[in-house]
């Protein structure tokens, strides 16, 4: 279990393979382009820099914490070492049916195989593969490096001893894991996703603009974030995609992604990722400035 494997390197990826070195753990970071993992190192270095900075790690900390990643554009030759490999590509389940076919293929019998999505079936993810007792979700919060919760979530044919090593190697990484079931969107996501459904149709129904829902969260309900701002960081083609996830699961109406939502991301406003979403991002600027189509004249 010393040599992990992180398969894709986007904003949780890079957090999941940052969180994994830090703790001593040999990590292989995998994308399909080396321009994507460049990224992800420059990332990764960044938020590195910020722990130097604040003083929670030393110069050698952070050298040792870059050394133990190495990153590869060939799936069979970064996994084929791995005792675990955690997944963190795309939330499309039929790329990560694909992804667990080939890990299935390539990896050693005994490697445990877990997913980081946010919604989709680690029992059907299981379903890919011919070791399903191996396979199990591992669901981190972001920023991974900072957030504490590990969602561990048990599949069908998941292991009570798979279950056991995954939680405890959580508890190595510091961070606090939570078993639960597997069910659409499991529990944070089952419970936060239609909260942020409901908060964009309060919007798109006229009954409050974009500061004033953030606002009554923030200060009435002691949120951190607001709804419409925590959908635009976690990105908003994300959050229609989870939804649509509860939609398909439970076959019930309440979980009909919002009409507003659905063209946003249609439209390519995401959120942070794409500078625009229900407030607008720009490089290097901490204001929170509400985007032009919500701003009231």
């Amino acid at each position: 279990m010393q040599n992990i494997t992180v398969i894709g390197s986007g904003t949780m990826g890079n957090g999941i393979a940052h969180t994994f070195a830090q703790f001593g753990y040999k990590v292989a970071l995998v994308d399909i382009k080396q321009e994507f993992l460049d990224k992800a190192i420059a990332t990764i270095t960044k938020n590195i820099d910020r722990q130097v900075v604040k003083g929670n790690i030393t110069e050698n900390d952070k050298q040792n914490i870059l050394k133990n990643i190495a990153t590869f554009t060939n799936m069979e030759v970064g996994a084929k070492n791995a005792g675990l490999v955690v997944e963190a590509a795309t939330e499309n389940t039929e790329l990560k049916l694909k992804i667990f076919r080939d890990l299935d293929k390539i990896c050693k019998p005994a490697t445990i195989l877990a997913s980081n999505t946010s919604s989709i079936s680690i029992t059907k993810i299981a379903s890919a593969t011919k070791r399903a007792d191996k396979v199990i979700g591992m669901h981190f919060m972001n920023p991974v490096p900072l957030m504490k919760l590990v969602e561990v979530i048990r599949g069908e044919s998941t292991s009570d001893a798979v279950m056991r090593i995954i939680m405890e190697t959580s508890r190595r990484l510091k961070k606090i894991p939570v078993e639960v079931n597997d069910a659409p969107g499991f529990v944070a996501n089952r419970i936060l996703m239609p909260m942020i459904n409901e908060a964009v149709y309060t919007l798109h129904e006229g009954v409050a603009g974009v500061e004033e829902i953030d606002t009554v969260m923030k200060l009435g309900m002691a949120h951190p974030m607001g709804p419409l701002q925590l959908a635009d960081f976690i990105g908003l083609d994300v959050c229609l995609s989870i939804q649509q996830v509860l939609f398909d699961g439970f076959k019930n109406s309440k979980y009909t992604p919002c009409p507003l939502l659905v063209n946003m991301v249609t439209a390519g406003h995401l959120g942070v990722k794409s500078g625009n979403g229900f407030y607008k991002y720009v490089a290097g600027s901490k204001e929170l400035v509400v985007a032009d189509r919500f701003r009231k004249n």
